[in-house]
């Protein structure tokens, strides 16, 4: 699965498509014009070609932010568990590849050093989802993010909450 373009929003929160330049045969997303606040686009486009669990899966980065990022996923058929819905960890990915781009739009390399998720109703095949990642503190090497997965009818489908830890660069600051 290939993105030629990735919306970097401003801390006003208005988007700013990236130009359509990347190659879509090689999964290249384009680099395109930062507002101010905004994450540099070439580094989540980067980010997001070397993730090959996301691309092979279909889900897709569509915006990312500082502390923010949303992803989206097609439920497919191989998805599902034996009960017909979608399978727990599937959504779990998706919202932790969200969480991952939020907390990488500061620079520093960061991880996941703990996370939890709540399934809250069922997601079927063919049901498009949403992850919305956002961050609720960062101190010192450390922060937490809250991220909703929706379907296309805004339902919640589960909520995560993930703890990140910085391994390289600076500390944030209080």
């Amino acid at each position: 699965m290939s993105v030629d373009t990735v919306a970097v929003e401003d801390s006003a929160g208005s988007a700013n498509s990236a130009d359509s330049a990347g190659s879509a045969a090689s999964g290249g997303v384009a680099a395109g014009a930062v507002a101010a606040g905004a994450v540099p686009n070439s580094r989540m486009a980067a980010l997001y070609e070397r993730d090959l669990a996301c691309q092979g899966l279909g889900i897709t980065l569509e915006k990312v932010s500082t502390g923010r990022a949303s992803m989206r996923m097609t439920v497919a058929p191989a998805m599902v568990n034996g009960h017909g819905i979608a399978h727990g960890g599937y959504l779990f990915l998706l919202a932790d590849a969200a969480f991952s781009y939020a907390c990488n739009s500061y620079g520093p390399v960061t991880v996941a050093q703990a996370a939890q998720v709540t399934f809250l109703a069922p997601a079927a095949v063919g049901d498009e989802l949403v992850a919305e990642a956002v961050e609720r503190t960062r101190s010192g090497r450390t922060g937490i993010y809250d991220v909703t997965v929706r379907n296309a009818a805004e339902k919640v489908i589960a909520e995560f909450r993930g703890q990140s830890v910085m391994l390289a660069g600076q500390p944030h600051t209080a």
